[in-house]
C-alpha cells in the first residue's frame, strides 16, 4: 500500500492524446475478449432478470390473451409482493453488480496479459469467482452505491467529481486484490484526485467514441466496442504504478 501511494505522489504528468492512442492500440488486441465481456455479463444476468420479472410478463400475457387489459390488476400484483419483492429485487441487483466487477476485474486482469502479449485462457474471466475475492468485491459495490447517493443528493454536481475515483476501484482491485477493501478504496481516490482532469476526459470521450461506433455497426456493434472505455483506466494504472515483475513503461510528456 506504501508503494502504492508513493507512486501515485510521484506520477509523471501523462499525456492525453498518447494514452488515448494507446488505448485505441490495446484495443486492437482484446476487442474478442471484450466482446465475451458483455456476452457473459448478459447470460449471467438474464437468468435473474427473468426470473424478477416473469410473474409480471405472465399477467401481461394472460391479459392479452383474454382480450381484458385490467390495470389494477398489475397495481394488486405489485402490492401484493409488497416489500418482500423490494428486498428480492435489490438483492437482485446487488448480485448482479457484483458478478459484473467479478468479470470486469478479469477483463482488466486479461488486458494486462495482452498487453504484454502473454497467453490468455477463457476461464481467467472467472479468476475471481472466489469467495475471499466476491466478498471484497461485495464491499466496494456498497462503497460506491453509497458513495455515489451522497454525491447524487448534494446538487449531482458531486457526482463528475466522484465518478473518477469510483472507476478506479475495479481496476485498483484487479492487480492489487490482496488489499482490504479500505485501502483499495483509499488509493483509488488518491489516483482518482490525482489524475481526474486525465481521467475524466479520457472516461467520457472513450464512452462516447465507442457508443457511437458501436450505433453506426446497427447496435450489435455495441458488443464489440463497449469495452473500449476500460482501456484508458487500464493504462493510467499501468503507467502510474505500474506491475513490479514488468518493465516499466511511462508515456510522459517531455
Amino acid at each position: 500500500m506504501n508503494s502504492i501511494l508513493e507512486k501515485i505522489v510521484n506520477a509523471p504528468m501523462l499525456d492525453f492524446g498518447t494514452i488515448f492512442n494507446d488505448a485505441i492500440e490495446l484495443f486492437k488486441k482484446t476487442w474478442l475478449q471484450g466482446f465475451l465481456l458483455q456476452i457473459f455479463t448478459a447470460l449471467i444476468a438474464l437468468p435473474l432478470i427473468i426470473l424478477l420479472y416473469l410473474p409480471l410478463i405472465g399477467i401481461i400475457i394472460s391479459q392479452a390473451a383474454a382480450g381484458d387489459q385490467d390495470p389494477d390488476a398489475l397495481q394488486a400484483y405489485f402490492a401484493g409482493l409488497g416489500i418482500l419483492y423490494v428486498m428480492f429485487f435489490v438483492l437482485g441487483i446487488m448480485v448482479i453488480s457484483v458478478i459484473s466487477m467479478a468479470l470486469q476485474a478479469g477483463f482488466y486482469r486479461i488486458m494486462k496479459q495482452l498487453d504484454y502479449n502473454e497467453s490468455v485462457q477463457t476461464a481467467d474471466f472467472f479468476y475471481y469467482f472466489k469467495g475471499k475475492y466476491l466478498g471484497k468485491l461485495f464491499i466496494l459495490m456498497l462503497a460506491a452505491v453509497f458513495i455515489g447517493s451522497i454525491a447524487a443528493m448534494l446538487c449531482v454536481l458531486p457526482i463528475f467529481y466522484v465518478i473518477v475515483p469510483l472507476s478506479f476501484f475495479t481496476v485498483m482491485f484487479a492487480f492489487n486484490p490482496e488489499l482490504s477493501a479500505g485501502d483499495i478504496i483509499s488509493a483509488s481516490f488518491k489516483l482518482g484526485n490525482k489524475k481526474w482532469l486525465l481521467a475524466f476526459g479520457l472516461i467520457i470521450i472513450s464512452s462516447v467514441l465507442s457508443q457511437m461506433v458501436g450505433m453506426l455497426l446497427c447496435g450489435i456493434g455495441l458488443l464489440f466496442t463497449a469495452a473500449f472505455a476500460y482501456h484508458p483506466l487500464y493504462l493510467i494504472y499501468k503507467n502510474v504504478i505500474g506491475f513490479p515483475e514488468k518493465e516499466p513503461t511511462s508515456h510522459i510528456v517531455s
